[in-house]
């Protein structure tokens, strides 16, 4: 990268666009990848993520931390901003001034305090991490595929407009998840066993 930086500097081909190109398509684009997969994505972090690994963190649909890890804000100590997505996701768990705070003080959060802010789902022993990992795994897997599939780009979707927007969207989309075979088995199954099935 920092290669890019002086070629550019030096009038050398493209100038900053060529950067932009490499940032776009080489970091931009596997947060693109985790974002706009029908597929869920989980972070599993078993120390100090910053820059563009923190990014894609963030990106994850789910984050499990080791209780040593630590998200590092360190984008400002070598003069970056925030990149890859993160300036979004931050703002949504933080709200503005809680990101500011968190990129200008450039403090690293360790894990258990990055998850009482939201910023982690989860927070393991260091030795469990990869278990907990494959624990949440097998929760997604249990699930009816088109669940996951539906939700993630409902979810994601729903951050950036109004309740009017979002409650639209979920009258479109739930019909859909009546007709699958697993939604019918389900009712038919709890049907059979009865009251105590439903409470």
């Amino acid at each position: 990268m920092m290669s890019r930086a002086e070629s550019a500097l030096a009038g050398d081909g493209e100038g900053s666009t060529e950067i932009w190109r490499w940032i776009r398509y080489e970091f931009g684009g596997v947060a693109r990848l985790i974002a706009r997969s029908d597929t869920a994505f989980i972070a599993a972090l078993n120390g100090p993520a910053a820059g563009v690994g923190l990014s894609w963190a963030l990106t994850c649909d789910i984050v499990v931390a080791s209780e040593r890890a630590l998200l590092v804000p360190a984008f400002g100590r070598v003069a970056l901003l925030p990149e890859v997505g993160s300036s979004w996701a931050l703002t949504r768990r933080l709200g503005y001034q809680g990101a500011f705070a968190f990129l200008a003080g450039g403090r690293p959060l360790p894990a258990s305090e990055a998850h009482e802010l939201g910023l982690v789902q989860e927070v393991v022993e260091h030795d469990d991490l990869m278990a907990a990992a494959d624990r949440w795994c097998e929760r997604l897997a249990a699930l009816p595929p088109h669940v996951v599939a539906m939700a993630k780009p409902l979810l994601r979707a729903a951050a950036d407009v109004s309740w009017d927007a979002a409650i639209a969207m979920e009258e479109f989309a739930e019909p859909n998840c009546f007709t699958t075979t697993s939604f019918q088995r389900t009712v038919r199954e709890m049907l059979e066993q009865g009251p105590s099935a439903r409470a």
